[in-house]
């Protein structure tokens, strides 16, 4: 009996593995608020990876540890944790995004795919931006040369 629990722990990912999922996880949740949609990429994926980093499952999104061998010890564990990750990113994006990605499998795909999609999609945010630092510069050269005389 004491045998088989001592297997039973090995096998199963400490706390601060990234295979390790704590038993209050909820599939169903969303990770940020408010959820993507084709305005608020680059802050959305801000949020997500945080709060990836924090449940210590960041490594899904970013492909550092990829999907073990069908017959490796920790294949089935992997697929668990890779899922829950799948199912958080799904249920963090508007209606509309979560139509196209919800037949994808894995968390690094899903990611790439919203990258690839989003990431340029507030340009006029990012252009704005970009006027309003090359006003601040302009700005200080003009008082400078003002000093100057």
């Amino acid at each position: 009996m004491a045998e088989e629990r001592t297997t039973r722990t090995t096998l199963e990912p400490s706390a601060n593995s990234y295979l390790y999922l704590h038993p209050g996880e909820n599939p169903a949740a969303s990770l940020v608020s408010p959820v993507l949609d084709s305005t608020n990429y680059h802050s959305w994926s801000r949020f997500v990876i945080t709060e990836l980093s924090a449940k210590n499952k960041v490594e899904f999104v970013l492909g550092t540890h990829p999907c073990p061998p069908r017959n490796g010890s920790t294949y089935s564990t992997w697929i668990r944790c890779n899922n829950m990750v799948v199912s958080w990113l799904v249920h963090s994006v508007s209606l509309p995004i979560r139509q196209s990605v919800i037949w994808m499998d894995v968390a690094v795909d899903v990611w790439n795919d919203l990258k690839t999609r989003y990431s340029q999609g507030d340009l006029s945010g990012i252009l704005n931006l970009q006027l309003e630092a090359s006003s601040l510069s302009q700005n200080v050269l003009y008082q400078i040369k003002d000093n100057l005389g």
